[in-house]
């Protein structure tokens, strides 16, 4: 009888302290379901405490196509106390994004779609190859997309964020640059020396240094400019006088 080996749909590798996690259903470009995204979460909050890094990737030729059930409708009308607890599984899943005290790395190739533009977006470095795509169809299936929407707020300029979400047109990698969805655009056969070097210069840097960088742009972008300022200056000296940045 021919054995069936069904595949993780995300894989999770530590090597010294930078973890990777890995989209793994590139058949269906790693679209996955609520239940997926739910354990994706936790695989986050756990890297995120026993990591430098975390390198965010998605098998294949795609990046991410998004939720497996992306404009489909539940057979019944749902409450709207149900239709939030399942909304409530991604609002996690961008929760683990912004709360983790490691950066995250997103390394995107192929169409970022939907969701999954929205974790690209919410990475806080995001690598895109020239032959990436970014869209928010949702529109364009009769949702209406507060939840993506909600991943862009302290990402990407309203302008840009306003029309993605009404024009439902995918945008290529330059111009996810322009709009900040992208941190850098490389040519696809340069993609995975560019997370290297990257990767290789993180690895040098004081831990210390590491998350406290994550500290502060975790919050930074949404205080007062005083309040950064001086949120800077106490985590400034916190961090530069700690032995663990000369060791």
């Amino acid at each position: 009888a021919k054995e069936i080996v069904m595949a993780e749909p995300v894989l999770m590798e530590k090597e010294a302290d930078v973890t990777t996690i890995t989209l793994n259903r590139p058949e269906s470009g790693n679209r996955q379901t609520d239940a997926t995204w739910a354990k994706v979460t936790e695989m986050f909050d756990a890297a995120s405490k026993q990591s430098r890094v975390i390198l965010f990737k998605g098998a294949g030729d795609d990046f991410c196509l998004g939720r497996e059930a992306m404009g489909q409708q539940p057979p019944n009308p749902l409450e709207a106390y149900a239709v939030r607890d399942r909304s409530e599984t991604i609002f996690n899943l961008y929760g683990a994004f912004r709360n983790a005290r490691t950066p995250i790395i997103g390394v995107v190739q192929g169409r970022a779609v939907g969701l999954g533009c929205a974790l690209a977006a919410l990475c806080d470095i995001t690598i895109a190859s020239d032959t990436a795509r970014f869209s928010f169809p949702e529109t364009a299936h009769r949702i209406m997309p507060t939840i993506a929407f909600s991943a862009l707020v302290d990402r990407v300029p309203r302008k840009a964020a306003t029309f993605m979400m009404y024009s439902a047109q995918e945008i290529d990698a330059h111009k996810a640059l322009t709009f900040g969805l992208a941190s850098d655009v490389v040519a696809a056969n340069d993609l995975d020396s560019t997370v290297a070097t990257l990767l290789e210069h993180l690895k040098k840097m004081p831990l210390a240094a590491v998350l406290a960088l994550k500290e502060y742009a975790r919050v930074a972008f949404g205080m007062s400019t005083q309040g950064a300022t001086d949120f800077a200056r106490n985590l400034h000296a916190t961090v530069n006088s700690f032995s663990g940045m000369r060791s």
